[in-house]
Order: C-alpha cells, then structure tokens, then sequence
C-alpha cells in the first residue's frame, strides 16, 4: 500500500486525504492547529467576535470564518488554470455533494434578479459577477468538518493535529517524508507528499522553497479595508447573492478594487498575526446583527527591484498596527473624506453602530499609501451609482484588511512540483486558489494525479 503523507487539513488537504483514502491509499494528515472539537468550543464561548484566526486547525481559517461555498470555477481563484471547464465543475459538484452529506443545503441557484444587476452594474462602469453560492455560517461549519474528519478515519487517515512540520526529506530529486515535531522530532516517510499549509503556512512554504531551491514567483497583494453598513443598505443585494461579487477599475489610478467577503447581518472581527492584527468579517447561520460589512480590496502588484508583496503589505499592516496601539484602526467614511481622524464621540453620532469595538478610532490615511485610499474612496462613490448608501458619511471602515497571496512554487497543472518528484502543493497557502471551494478542487486534483499514477481509478 503506498503512503501519502499530507500536511495542513485545511480544505485543501482534507480533500485530498479523504479522496485518497477513499481510493485504498495510507494517509498521514499532519496539523499543526488543534482538532475540530476544540475550535468549536472557541468559537462558542467567544460569542459575536469569536475570531477565527489564521492559527491553523482542523477545517483551515476558511472554513470558520463564515463559509462561503462559491460554486463557480474562476471565483476564489481560477481552476481553468489547471484543467477544463467541464472537469472544474465536475470536481466542483464532488465537492458540493460532499457538503451536502454532512448537513448544508443542496440548493443553490443564481437569482433571476441577478441578470438586472449586472446591467446596473455595467451601466455604471462596474462589473457583477452572479455565481451559484452557499452560506453556511461559521457556527454550523464545525458540525460539517466533525462529519468529514469522521469519515476520514473510518476509512484509515492516522490524523496528526497539534503537530508541527518541520522539513521535507528529499533524496537526490525525490521526496522521501517530512519531518515532524511534537514534543519531539521525528522522521515520517512516505511515496507521496502534498503540501497544504493554508495562509498561516505559506511563509514556512517560502522557507522550504529558498532551502532547496525550488522556483517560485510572488502572487498579488489584495489590501484595503472592511466596510461596515446596516443592513438596509445592501439587503437587496445579498438577497441576490449573499457574497456579491463587484469588480472596479478606478479612473484615477486604473486599478483593480474589489468587494470580498459579504456578511449580511454579520460581525466584523481582528485577527492577530503576532506582529500586527488585519480585520476579517464572518456571519453565524443563528446569531445576527442589523450590519453588513464585506472587504474592500486593492490588487497591488511590484515588480523589481522589489517584489516581495508580502513584506510589502505586512509593512503597512505594521504602520497601521502602530497607529492604532496594537488594535485595528475604525473611521467614519465622512471623516475621511473631511481629512480628520474619527473618535468615539464621532462614531458614536453614526447611524451605524459598531460590531467590533476592541478597535482604535483614527485615521486609515496615517497608516495606508495615498493610492489605496484614494482607490477606496473612489471605488466607494462608483460602487454606490450601484449600491445606493454605502459611501454616506456614516459608513465605517476598518483597516487594515489584508490578503496574502502566496507565493506558487513552479507546478504542473497537475499541482506537482517540477524540481522535486512525488512533492505537490495545493491550496490558498501555496497560491493556487483563494476560497474554501478552489482550495478544495486543487487538493483534490493532487490526490487524483497520485491515485492514476499508481493505477488506481478515482471517484472524480
């Protein structure tokens, strides 16, 4: 029996490692984060700002912080990248079906509504993607990796949490296993390792990529702020979607601004990374607010002589951090507007009032390149000819919010690296997909190239 050892059970290596056990395969799944069990207890007993932290753990940061199932091949990264339209809906449908098992609704149509919005949205330089799309909700979502989790180990995965991997042993250009760490170091060998390591695990990837010099180009940076509005304001909106999907391209900067992340009736919250907090946002299925905030996101890109993006957004995200002694900065849009930082008092004034007030009233444009506020604030203006309301001086806006995009190792289509045979890498941590659907499939697609490599048939 050959073995696979997969690190991270975030989707992308829980697909994979229930694909291949299904298939016969001896699976190790390595986490560094806790089991489900205990981050249910988290999320429970942290009420509305329960913050599903990029701290590893069973399920992955994703899959607890709202989840959002987008069924569509090109959102949340673009799995046309890799394979065919016919085969990235094939693998989105396994996915789906999965779900659906373990408790979330089967339906999930795009609303007719929808065709109306999107001529809205181009009537006023604004692009509208409708897309299938399943809300789970951050509180239901534990029941659901309890069920995949369970079945994996019916059918054989030896699932590692609370432990650490360390480093790959590779022999000539062969992967040979990984080393782990859990109170103490030991050497794990396998035929076939998938590297998954989620957001939280792409600088350790970064490492392992320099260490044996594996090539790699860096991804875009997505940075900008979470917008907070009542609910009335985007309600006929999210009745279309729940996620809605607007892209801009501001005419000052021509750069590409985009919404992310809708949480109707939902709670903003921090995510402390150490060294500075980033704000994320996340709704329940059975606890509501009267807000929707959603992220509004920068496309940054460099070029030489410094491309490094990541370095380059955790720098403002340290300024920001600064500034707002060790908490996320929140302002009023008008206040930004009018060039004044905001206060309680101010906030306090506001129409919309706060799901998360462990932040720091302030100024975003002390702490955030000129550019990206003025992107913010103009893509605001457009996207209100669409969405009327949400750029009134009461709106609220916290930052940073910042998406890391990984760097991607140089992979074949079928996620194995070029350098180094039997070694693949799947996920948002290694910069292939961006959402808990495509983080899924390029897992997935992993699994099934080792599976007909070895002869087997799989199930996708």
């Amino acid at each position: 029996m050959k073995k696979v050892i997969v690190i991270g059970a975030g989707p992308a290596g829980m697909f994979s490692s229930y694909l291949l056990s299904r298939a016969g395969f001896e699976v190790t799944l390595i986490e560094m984060g806790e089991d489900v069990e205990e981050r249910k207890e988290k999320i429970k007993n942290g009420g509305d700002t329960a913050a599903p932290h990029y701290i590893q753990g069973m399920g992955g940061s994703g899959t607890f912080s709202d989840g959002k199932l987008n069924l569509n091949p090109e959102i949340g990264g673009n799995l046309l990248e890799f394979t065919t339209i016919s085969d990235a809906e094939r693998l989105i449908e396994y996915i789906d079906n999965i779900f659906v098992k373990y408790g979330v609704k089967k339906d999930a149509e795009v609303s007719p509504a929808a065709k109306e919005l999107v001529v809205r949205a181009i009537q006023n330089g604004i692009k509208y993607i409708p897309i299938k799309q399943k809300h789970v909700g951050s509180d239901f979502l534990p029941s659901v990796v309890t069920g995949i989790r369970d079945d994996m180990k019916s059918n054989g995965v030896e699932i590692l949490v609370k432990t650490k991997a360390t480093d790959l042993i590779i022999e000539g250009n062969m992967i040979k296993g990984v080393k782990v760490e859990n109170g103490k170091e030991r050497e794990i060998y396998a035929d076939y390792v998938i590297i998954a390591p989620g957001r939280a695990g792409s600088r350790w990837l970064l490492d392992l990529a320099n260490k044996y010099n594996i090539p790699y180009t860096y991804g875009p940076l997505d940075i900008g702020v979470r917008v907070e509005v009542s609910n009335e304001i985007m309600q006929d909106v999210t009745a279309i979607n729940w996620d809605p999907k607007f892209h801009i391209r501001t005419k000052k900067y021509d750069d590409f601004v985009r919404t992310f992340c809708t949480n109707p009736s939902g709670f903003v919250i921090t995510e402390n990374y150490g060294h500075f907090v980033s704000v994320n946002g996340h709704s329940m299925k059975n606890k509501k607010s009267n807000n929707t905030n959603f992220a509004f996101l920068v496309r940054v890109k460099l070029t030489e002589p410094v491309e490094n993006t990541t370095l380059y957004g955790e720098s403002i995200a340290r300024l920001a951090t600064t500034i707002g002694g060790g908490k996320a900065i929140l302002q009023r849009l008008g206040d930004l507007k009018n060039r004044r930082r905001s206060t309680w008092e101010r906030i306090e004034k506001s129409n919309v009032e706060p799901t998360n007030k462990d932040v720091t009233p302030g100024d975003i444009s002390m702490a955030m390149p000129a550019r990206i506020v003025d992107d913010i604030v103009e893509g605001l203006d457009m996207l209100a000819k669409v969405i009327p309301g949400v750029n009134e001086e009461h709106t609220l806006i916290y930052a940073p919010e910042v998406k890391f995009k990984s760097v991607r190792l140089d992979i074949t289509n079928k996620m194995e690296t070029k350098s180094i045979r039997n070694l693949f890498t799947a996920g948002d941590g290694a910069g292939v997909s961006g959402g808990i659907v495509t983080a899924a499939a390029t897992g997935l697609i992993a699994a099934r190239e080792i599976i007909q490599r070895e002869g087997g048939k799989s199930e996708v």
